[in-house]
């Protein structure tokens, strides 16, 4: 099934002159979100790494039914003061000023390993972020993965470090 047939493309969301990949028709449609999980889950099913990490917000349903799939912890990634315990921060640089991510403080052991995982690689900003925080905390990062890539936003660069993979192209 080619899943690019299935995400709707929203113009000028979040603002004027974007072009908004949305996923809810994929998640809507049983049989699209049960083969992206299926397919990951094959693609992960022997792959050494001990937990799924997942960014807010879309990367939760991914992450979590991946999570359950593969027996796996899961962590999530959140904006800042939405995780109730003591958590580490990341900064970092978006195309108009900065962000920030946090985890939990004791979310990875030293030397877990770790798939990143989110629904969108468009500048690569969070994904390193992320992966930023998890090496704080003396874990490794497996692979990074994402439903989407938005090519031509050259994401991947960013990234360039760890091993990617993505299940559809735009």
């Amino acid at each position: 099934m080619d899943i690019r047939t299935i995400i709707r493309d929203v113009p000028d969301f979040p603002k004027k002159g974007i072009i908004f990949k949305d996923i809810t028709p994929l998640l809507a449609d049983p049989a699209a979100f049960a083969g992206v999980i299926d397919d990951l889950a094959q693609r992960y099913e022997d792959a050494p790494f001990d937990k799924i990490v997942a960014i807010e917000s879309r990367g939760f349903i991914f992450g979590a039914a991946l999570a359950y799939r593969l027996k796996k912890g899961f962590v999530p990634v959140r904006k800042p003061g939405k995780l109730p315990a003591e958590t580490i921060r990341q900064t970092y640089t978006l195309e108009y000023g900065e962000d920030t991510l946090e985890m939990h403080k004791d979310a990875i052991e030293p030397g877990e390993g770790v798939l990143i995982l989110d629904d969108l690689l468009a500048t690569g900003g969070t994904l390193e972020a992320t992966a930023n925080l998890v090496e704080q905390l003396g874990g490794r990062v497996h692979e990074i993965v994402t439903l989407i890539e938005l090519t031509f936003l050259n994401g991947r660069a960013r990234i360039a470090p760890y091993s990617y993979h993505t299940c559809v192209q735009f």
